[in-house]
């Protein structure tokens, strides 16, 4: 009783001014809304900067930060999860408002009918968000580091659940705002998941920042501790690109790559009169006429089915590259009515008996497979959407030249887990990835920045170089360290040609563990952290 009787007044003057003036004045109240919703749409920026396209780390912290103040320790978890909401909305609606573009431009779906479906997806997304962070005020964490520790917690689990329910949509995920930065050095260990908790953990620390720390000793040590930590990391992450020091994986020899980017405007693509010949044309000329190891084609460049083509048209391809000393991979659909249709690859090398295949896993609703009770929609646009079947999760890679080709398609290469699965045995896990894409359904906005980088994030996981083949952009060869070495100006026509050196032997932490248990470490984590913070608020009130 004495105890509590002298602890009192000593918690008086830092809990009430939280409470009355931060929060309850009406004033405050209603520049607080415009704050959430400012500092979403500067969250949305960081990713990929308007006019560089460039990611921003600081802006991503910062904005962050400005979210964390707001829903700091002892605001009311009605007002944080509203927040909350507010800011993760603003957010992704400035992360994928080029899904309009699809749904109107191409897909004729009217302006409003589009505009509401973005912003319906949006908000529907930011309910994670907003769940977590009126759990965060309600569980109300004593002490800053431990608010900042349950703070990231709660905002990995947030992103983990957009990622991975309902087939997943991670597009835009906090994390890649710092595949430039210091806490990119952490890629290889806890994934760009990992990346957004410890954003966020140093967010909600910035926020709890008082004047009276500029006295406080132990603040200013605090302070020490965290640059330090920042400055080994930045450190670590200039030893990669600059090569200081031995690297865990060992280099293969380069391989001479063509690229190709036939920028096929994307209301014509299916289009038999326009497109379609265009398209058969063009890749044809390309196909025949590289002379690089590797030739690329993008996602769906050959835009029929082979028993659509004419005679020939793809024996000729085939001919071409089972002589000889090239291999191509080309984007094209398979299959027929019987057996379904899959988004595929197929490839083709020297002494090869049967072309290589690979079939798209992860498929995209409403693009490539229609979600239960949402077929009205789809109906309202016209759009050829496909009904496709998936292929497995560990497919054979593609063997040439020493390398272990891994192909992915389109935004398969966002869930860096199932990427991951390719790693279980180091002995046969890819040397080298290649992502064939078709931006072209977004325009030539903003998707094409995003998809770089999250690009690059799969190469720092996995210290694999990503090559990328694509309609409009960004074609671009990644190394190993996520540097973009050569790049094709996007939403033109060409061919982008140079070399990619891919990595075997070691494979990264982050690859050993995605492999084995997918991102149920992570999700343990983050829900652990939660059950102790729950535990000891149960306590405080006894």
């Amino acid at each position: 009783m004495a105890l509590a009787t002298a602890s009192a007044p000593a918690l008086a003057p830092v809990t009430a001014p939280s409470t009355s003036v931060a929060i309850s004045a009406p004033r405050a109240a209603r520049w607080h809304w415009a704050l959430a919703l400012l500092a979403g749409l500067a969250q949305a920026a960081s990713l990929a900067l308007p006019g560089s396209g460039a990611p921003q780390g600081g802006l991503q912290w910062l904005s962050l930060a400005a979210l964390a103040w707001l829903v700091r320790p002892g605001t009311p978890w009605r007002r944080a999860a509203a927040l909350g909401g507010v800011f993760a909305s603003a957010w992704l609606v400035g992360v994928f408002w080029w899904l309009f573009i699809s749904m109107h431009t191409y897909g004729g779906l009217a302006a409003p009918l589009a505009v509401l479906a973005v912003l319906g997806l949006a908000v529907f997304l930011a309910s994670y968000y907003a769940l977590v962070l009126g759990l965060f005020a309600a569980l109300a964490p004593a002490g800053r580091a431990r608010a900042a520790i349950v703070f990231g917690a709660l905002w990995l689990l947030a992103e983990l659940a957009r990622g991975t329910w309902w087939t997943g949509f991670p597009w835009g995920a906090s994390g890649y705002a710092h595949v430039d930065g210091p806490l990119a050095a952490l890629a290889r260990t806890v994934g760009v998941y990992g990346i957004s908790s410890v954003a966020a953990m140093l967010a909600m620390l910035l926020a709890q920042v008082r004047r009276s720390d500029v006295r406080s000793p132990r603040a200013w040590a605090l302070a020490a501790t965290l640059l330090a930590g920042l400055g080994a990391l930045a450190w670590q992450r200039h030893c990669a690109i600059e090569q200081c020091g031995a690297p865990a994986s060992a280099p293969t020899p380069a391989l001479s790559l063509a690229l190709l980017q036939g920028n096929i405007p994307q209301d014509e693509k299916f289009q038999p009169g326009s497109g379609v010949p265009l398209a058969l044309r063009w890749y044809a000329e390309q196909l025949h006429s590289a002379q690089a190891q590797l030739v690329v084609a993008p996602e769906t460049a050959i835009p029929l089915l082979p028993q659509q083509l004419m005679p020939g048209y793809l024996e000729a391809i085939a001919q071409r590259y089972t002589q000889g000393g090239q291999a191509a991979l080309v984007g094209m659909p398979l299959g027929d009515l019987e057996q379904g249709y899959t988004n595929s690859v197929q490839g083709w090398r020297p002494g090869q008996s049967a072309p290589y295949r690979y079939d798209k896993h992860h498929l995209v609703p409403f693009g490539e497979f229609i979600p239960p009770l949402f077929r009205w929609f789809t109906e309202l646009m016209n759009i050829p959407l496909g009904d496709f079947h998936r292929g497995s999760l560990r497919q054979t890679p593609f063997v040439w030249r020493g390398e272990r080709i891994a192909p992915n398609i389109c935004y398969e290469d966002l869930f860096g887990e199932e990427l991951g699965a390719r790693f279980a045995d180091p002995a046969q896990a890819p040397t080298v990835f290649v992502n064939l894409s078709n931006i072209g359904w977004f325009g030539d906005s903003v998707a094409i920045d995003q998809h770089l980088s999250i690009s690059r994030m799969r190469a720092l996981e996995f210290e694999r170089p990503m090559v990328r083949a694509t309609n409009t952009g960004a074609t671009a060869i990644i190394d190993h360290r996520g540097v973009v070495t050569h790049q094709l100006a996007r939403a033109t026509r060409g061919v982008l040609t140079g070399q990619v050196q891919g990595r075997s032997g070691a494979i990264t932490p982050y690859a050993a563990w995605v492999s084995r248990f997918g991102l149920w470490p992570l999700w343990i984590f983050g829900a652990g952290v939660v059950l102790a913070a729950w535990g000891l608020r149960r306590q405080g009130r006894h």
